[in-house]
């Protein structure tokens, strides 16, 4: 039986989020991965790379696996209800309902995380709580049907579980191998943790627009004050 896998995309998605999940996935026999999208014209991503849709949301099969990237353009996402019924009409009978970096504040949008372990990009993970959500520091975090990576390159480690949960873990050690997924960063660091302090300032001034933004529009669905004793930076960085 063919296992149905939909990753969606949309303007200002975080292209490693979508096409890392995705090469793992497409490695996987018997997979059909799908781009979902609003329409099938290209998708401009974050950082400038097209993707082209397979499948619009109206057209899209029953998925098994469904999967929220991230990126700049999950604020907007957030707000817009045509997807937001779309993953929950998608959830209701999905076999794993998941997300990579802050496409976990997508599936919080929709009502989807509420009282369940869950986890974001590093300079959203504080936000998950305003929907719900019991955010968890941790790279992959499971809760049942629910599975989210981390940040961005967590996407790999992400999508390697859900082929084990799917295929079993020699598979997924094969999908591994196959990839040559064997990560030695050259620098240490690639956590707030483990960052040099120059590092961690730098991100924190990238990040912060998009975060202050995205702290407006959470407060705005859900109600809830956003605190930002997690962020600690100001609106200009």
């Amino acid at each position: 039986m063919t296992i149905q896998i939909g990753l969606l995309a949309f303007p200002g998605v975080q292209q490693l989020d979508l096409t890392a999940p995705y090469e793992v996935f497409a490695s996987l026999p018997g997979a059909q991965v799908h781009v979902v999208a609003a329409s099938l014209e290209p998708v401009r991503s974050a950082t400038g790379l097209t993707i082209l849709p397979t499948v619009t949301r109206d057209a899209c099969p029953r998925l098994d696996v469904v999967c929220v990237p991230g990126g700049a353009g999950v604020n907007p996402l957030m707000r817009d209800e045509a997807t937001l019924e779309f993953l929950r009409a998608q959830a209701a009978s999905a076999r794993y309902l998941t997300s990579v970096c802050t496409g976990a504040l997508v599936l919080g949008a929709a009502g989807l995380l509420k009282g369940r372990r869950a986890t974001t990009h590093w300079a959203a993970l504080d936000l998950l709580a305003a929907f719900g959500a019991i955010p968890v520091r941790e790279r992959v975090v499971r809760d049942g049907t629910l599975i989210t990576g981390g940040g961005v390159t967590a996407g790999l480690d992400f999508a390697l579980t859900v082929v084990a949960e799917l295929a079993g873990r020699t598979e997924a050690e094969t999908v591994q191998l196959h990839l040559e997924y064997a990560p030695a960063p050259p620098f240490p660091g690639g956590t707030p943790e483990t960052a040099p302090p120059e590092a961690l300032a730098g991100a924190r001034t990238r990040l912060a627009r998009s975060r202050a933004t995205r702290e407006g529009i959470v407060a705005a669905i859900t109600g809830a004050r956003v605190s930002r004793a997690d962020w600690a930076v100001s609106d200009d960085g």
